[in-house]
């Protein structure tokens, strides 16, 4: 591998710890909206899901769409709260892992996101104690750039916006299908195991011990 200039992480299930169960539960609890189970997914949201995060939808729209087949009377405000059950927060190393790599890496995260969790995700970065616009460079976001992982067209336009040979980044996924999308683009990647030690992966993959952090996992 050549030598590593900017690291691309994905964020849920890399960065940010999810839980689906309890955002499905969310969604049927506070609105009443059964149709949640066919459209989220770990790593590719489908339907009107999915039309959020590739930009297709407004977040308005969303809501409406979902308030249509919600129990009468609910309120716009419940569809974002119950969304934001996916997001469980960043462990403490993770952030601390990050302002690390910072000092010596250029950081990029890239994203299939919304515009509804992005903010709620803003707040638990900054929480952590590593502040998105502190610690990354640029945030490649999918309801931003309205295409989505693993389209090819999405990882060439990070490696073309970022400058650098492809060769000197690297991409962190906990998907496989996103990596191959990487990987076929032309961007180097490798996929993470969620709930594994970030630490000692990166690591491993920067040949630099001093990454690894005792008492993890």
């Amino acid at each position: 591998m050549k030598q590593i200039k900017a690291i691309i992480f994905d964020m849920g299930g890399v960065l940010m710890d999810l839980d689906i169960e309890d955002c499905k539960a969310a969604f049927k609890s506070m609105l009443g909206f059964e149709a949640i189970d066919s459209l989220i997914d770990p790593c590719h949201q489908k339907g009107i899901y999915g039309d959020l995060e590739g930009g297709v939808l407004s977040a308005d729209e969303f809501r409406r769409l979902v308030l249509t087949e919600s129990r009468p009377g609910s309120a716009p405000e419940l569809v974002d709260q119950a969304m934001w059950h996916i997001l469980v927060g960043v462990s403490p190393y993770k952030a601390q892992l990050l302002n690390r790599l910072a000092e010596s890496y250029d950081l990029y995260l890239l994203s299939n996101n919304n515009p509804i969790c992005m903010p709620r995700s803003r707040q638990l970065f900054e929480q952590a104690g590593a502040p998105v616009d502190r610690v990354f460079r640029k945030c490649f976001l999918s309801h931003e750039m309205k295409v989505l992982k693993p389209e090819e067209r999405f990882y060439k336009s990070v490696i073309e916006q970022i400058g650098l040979p492809a060769e000197n980044m690297i991409f962190i996924d906990d998907s496989q299908k996103n990596v191959d999308g990487a990987e076929a683009a032309g961007l180097p990647a490798l996929y993470y195991e969620p709930g594994s030690d970030l630490s000692q992966f990166m690591a491993e993959v920067l040949g630099r011990p001093e990454y690894r952090m005792e008492g993890v996992c």
